[in-house]
């Protein structure tokens, strides 16, 4: 599919068939999602969808996850009318932050870290990455949130597999996604079939 075509009937997750597959071997992730972020109207249906799930949640302000958590969290604070927090890899802020230790999805240990200027007790936060694979990532972001005393409203990214760190945060916090049920399992298997029929 052309990066920017747009099709007359705009089912729900259209926009997922606009990803690449990894073409440089396993030391990458097995897809990219940030190609449908090219197309403008690909990008408002995901933001779409991922807020679709909150409507009724008050949000005070929106965090994403560095790096791919900034473009679709600041897209999802613009579509809100709310702030965006920016969670860190750890040594970029040049402010007094809190960390946190976690690992990622490659197992590599790694640290985060959130400015400490922004979050209070009782601040709504809805957090944002592209992708949640183990759910490492994600479960380090909303220590830091609760750390700081805010609340999680929820997560949202455009998948979350239903590895052990993912089903933890279904079953823990309010989520959203944009992978319909019809193709949860394929993304569990890291193959989706729409590749093969769109080559």
């Amino acid at each position: 599919m052309d990066v920017l075509a747009v099709p007359a009937d705009r089912q729900k997750g259209w926009y997922l068939s606009l990803m690449a597959p990894n073409t440089k071997g396993p030391e990458f992730a097995w897809l990219d999602p940030s190609r449908l972020y090219c197309n403008s109207q690909a990008l408002a249906d995901c933001v779409k969808d991922l807020l679709s799930r909150f409507h009724s949640d008050p949000i005070d302000l929106v965090a994403g996850i560095d790096a791919m958590g900034f473009i679709l969290g600041a897209s999802i604070a613009t579509t809100l009318g709310k702030g965006f927090l920016a969670i860190r890899k750890a040594g970029h802020l040049c402010v007094a932050t809190q960390t946190q230790n976690y690992t990622d999805y490659t197992g590599r240990e790694k640290t985060m870290e959130v400015r400490l200027d922004v979050l209070k007790p009782g601040m709504r936060v809805l957090l944002v990455d592209q992708w949640i694979e183990t759910g490492g990532t994600m479960r380090a972001a909303i220590q830091l949130v609760e750390k700081l005393g805010a609340t999680v409203v929820g997560v949202a990214a455009v998948a979350i597999e239903n590895t052990e760190g993912g089903k933890w945060i279904k079953e823990n916090y309010k989520f959203s996604h944009c992978i319909p049920e019809a193709l949860q399992s394929q993304d569990d298997e890291i193959h989706l079939n729409f590749f093969e029929t769109n080559k």
